[in-house]
């Protein structure tokens, strides 16, 4: 089996001219900022560019997804499949490919982002979010698109191409979240607990103690109750848990997205609801149905120190699909914003570009 390794640089300075104190918006910031430059070889974003078309496309009632389109018309297909679930899309996710070469496609899962209702768990599943993209790709004349996602996303572009294979080019993989219950218990009853104990404190406090031993179950309890002030307290708790731990060293700005009361509600409803749902699918069911990924050219870039996927994730995944390219992230954390997280993410991108055309 081999594993990529990449260089491991130290961070200098930030790099978006979002940081400027003429354009900083503290509620609205441009999520570029998150990027750091490295060393003078660390590759940047491309440039910001703006949708050449947008979508409100029904599917199933009484979701409206947003959908947009950047880039080339003409160029390779590609779906950005963001995480959460319940977290959305940012205008940040399209400079991660080259628009002169890629038709990038964006949207917005179920009940987040800019789609509607905002944090609906109605009909929020994961095969109807399956089926979403099926619908996207049919209503956009799309024969065959190349998939990309972290997280959750990586979690539902496995999926998606263990279901449709004869649809998918290839697949960019970042933070690979297998979804089984040991994956969801690290997170949210203990494991990161213990490498992020005062941050813990935070996440916990809006449950009572002799309710702990099951945080998913309560916090569920929490975010569909009709107690309108808690609902909203433990929507902030839960989102700033995963924002606080995304990074290998805390970025204050990360932090603050995820407070967002909009952004927070959605997230944490949305992705409670999965939880408590065992995100809808069989236990191992993504590794067990790795051979219908035969065939399929991959890139898994996951980070040494992502408390939130631990790497042993990624690590199964490229064991049950070995013609994966596996690359190993050191001295980064969860988040696409990583710098050197970014990099790879960028270097696989225009490796596809290539392959592609």
């Amino acid at each position: 089996m081999s594993v990529r390794p990449t260089s491991c640089l130290s961070p200098r300075i930030l790099i978006s001219a979002c940081l400027s104190r003429r354009v900083y918006n503290p509620e609205k910031a441009c999520f570029a900022r998150l990027f750091l430059c490295q060393n003078e070889s660390m590759r940047t974003l491309y440039p910001p560019v703006e949708p050449y078309v947008r979508h409100s496309l029904k599917v199933e009632v009484p979701h409206v997804l947003y959908v947009e389109e950047c880039g080339n018309p003409a160029g390779i297909p590609v779906l950005f499949v963001h995480g959460g679930p319940g977290g959305g899309c940012a205008p940040w996710h399209r400079q991660l490919f080259d628009p002169d070469r890629y038709r990038i496609v964006l949207f917005d899962q179920r009940g987040c982002g800019r789609s509607t209702p905002h944090a609906s768990l109605e009909g929020n599943t994961t095969q109807a979010l399956l089926e979403d993209m099926e619908r996207i790709r049919r209503h956009l004349d799309i024969e065959r698109w190349m998939l990309f996602g972290g997280s959750w996303g990586s979690t539902l572009c496995l999926l998606y191409a263990q279901a449709f294979p004869a649809q998918v080019l290839a697949l960019v993989l970042r933070g690979i979240f297998l979804c089984r219950k040991r994956d969801v218990d690290w997170f949210y009853q203990q494991g990161a607990s213990r490498l992020f104990p005062e941050a813990w404190q935070d996440f916990i406090a809006p449950v009572s103690p002799r309710r702990r031993d099951k945080m998913v179950q309560a916090y569920y309890e929490l975010l569909t109750g009709d107690d309108e002030v808690r609902r909203l307290a433990a929507a902030r708790a839960w989102s700033v848990w995963e924002g606080t731990t995304s990074t290998l060293d805390c970025k204050p700005s990360l932090v603050r997205h995820f407070a967002d009361s909009h952004i927070a509600l959605s997230m944490a409803r949305i992705e409670c609801h999965y939880f408590i749902n065992d995100a809808f699918i069989r236990p191992d069911q993504i590794l067990e149905d790795a051979g219908r990924l035969e065939g399929i050219p991959g890139r898994i870039i996951h980070s040494r120190y992502d408390v939130v996927c631990p790497v042993d994730q990624a690590f199964a995944l490229h064991r049950a699909w070995p013609k994966a390219t596996l690359q190993i992230v050191p001295a980064s954390g969860h988040s696409a914003g990583e710098p050197a997280v970014a990099e790879a993410l960028l270097e696989a991108t225009d490796y596809f570009a290539e392959q592609l055309s």
